[in-house]
């Protein structure tokens, strides 16, 4: 079968490594000028556990199972990365249902080793940490997220797949059993495949509009997100991600990260914005600051400075919750040989190599 991935971010380089590993002809169609510049460059880099999504959600399985996948890859392809560990921590009584619900709700989605722990345990763990209950993850980590794509567009490439940059699938239209796919418009840029899968993140709605036969009231609007994220300057504090209570609207709130390194981060938060803008503004440190203190009231003042914003290509805007990812097949369109990836945002990068055999598997059957 010959394959065309449309979109190089983590989530289509496993969608590629999947189907090359399976014996497919494979190319990978990255409309920028290198591999993981969009929705993948700019994440926390956590290892989900996946605790936080309802139970029978695409996101519960696909986390669950991507995280146990991706802790192996990363073994054995020799990916930086660290089973850290994380802590998602309680203000108060009414956070404190909230952690112990997930803990409840982690237990039915399969996740393994979580605990409860009271604010005693928890300062044992974490002596700089103020809280009334701790829920302890073991299984959560951090990862190299570009050494990770590196290591999947290998595994292409060995197996005879190949990277197409500054490729940009213009049209997709079925004729004489295959997709022809227009690159760049015109007729000499036209390739056909048995199969397409359309992964191609902030692009993925106007790969669908521009793809003859998909229904144009199928086509989902996607909702800007800006996470900003603040550095700390000064000596680690913590060993563990430290996480807040849940937003009511879904976030997972500002909460504390590290990366292999060492390096503290805080974010990201959530605002709302209409065209894709990665600048962060200084001035909203002052509500990071607030937000930190009440797990860390031990932060000094002055030491948060802007560091980088993430993008997240979201199904629900502002005061809906969070949708579930959207995994079209021909099931579901009933066009033969296409996979739509719509909303794939955190933890897709977790989730990434379990989606991509789920896309696998759409394909073949």
């Amino acid at each position: 079968m010959d394959v065309l991935v449309i979109g190089a971010g983590v989530v289509g380089l496993a969608v590629g490594r999947a189907m090359a590993l399976r014996g497919h002809a494979v190319i990978v169609a990255e409309a920028e000028k290198a591999i993981g510049t969009g929705v993948s460059s700019r994440s926390s880099e956590v290892i989900h556990a996946g605790m936080y999504y309802p139970v029978g959600s695409l996101r519960a399985r696909h986390c669950v199972e991507g995280a146990r996948a991706l802790f192996r890859f990363c073994e054995t392809h020799g990916v930086p990365h660290r089973r850290c560990g994380k802590l998602i921590v309680a203000g108060d009584a009414g956070e404190a249902s909230a952690i112990a619900a997930i803990r409840d709700r982690g237990d039915a989605n399969g996740v393994e080793g979580l605990e409860l722990l009271d604010a005693a345990q928890a300062k044992r763990l974490e002596p700089n940490l103020a809280c009334t209950l701790a829920l302890h993850s073991p299984n959560t980590g951090i990862i190299d997220s570009h050494a990770l794509m590196l290591a999947l567009l290998g595994e292409i490439e060995d197996r005879g797949g190949s990277l197409a940059v500054q490729t940009k699938v213009e049209h997709l239209v079925r004729a004489e059993g295959q997709w022809q796919a227009s690159f760049g418009g015109g007729e000499a840029g036209t390739m056909p495949f048995d199969a397409v899968v359309n992964a191609a993140g902030f692009g993925a709605p106007g790969i669908a509009a521009r793809t003859e036969g998909y229904p144009e009231s199928s086509v989902p609007r996607l909702h800007l997100a800006r996470g900003n994220y603040f550095g700390c300057t000064g000596k680690p504090a913590f060993t563990r991600l430290i996480y807040p209570a849940p937003r009511v609207d879904g976030g997972l709130g500002i909460h504390l990260t590290l990366d292999l390194n060492g390096r503290v981060r805080f974010g990201p938060d959530v605002e709302w914005i209409d065209v894709p803008d990665y600048r962060v503004d200084p001035g909203r440190a002052e509500s990071f600051y607030g937000a930190i203190r009440r797990y860390w009231p031990g932060l000094p003042e002055g030491v948060l400075f802007p560091d980088y914003a993430g993008l997240r290509p979201k199904l629900t805007g502002p005061g809906e919750p969070a949708a579930d990812f959207r995994i079209e097949g021909p099931v579901e369109h009933g066009l033969p040989g296409l996979v739509h990836l719509f909303g794939i945002e955190s933890p897709g990068l977790t989730s990434s190599l379990s989606l991509a055999e789920d896309v696998a598997d759409r394909l073949e059957s």
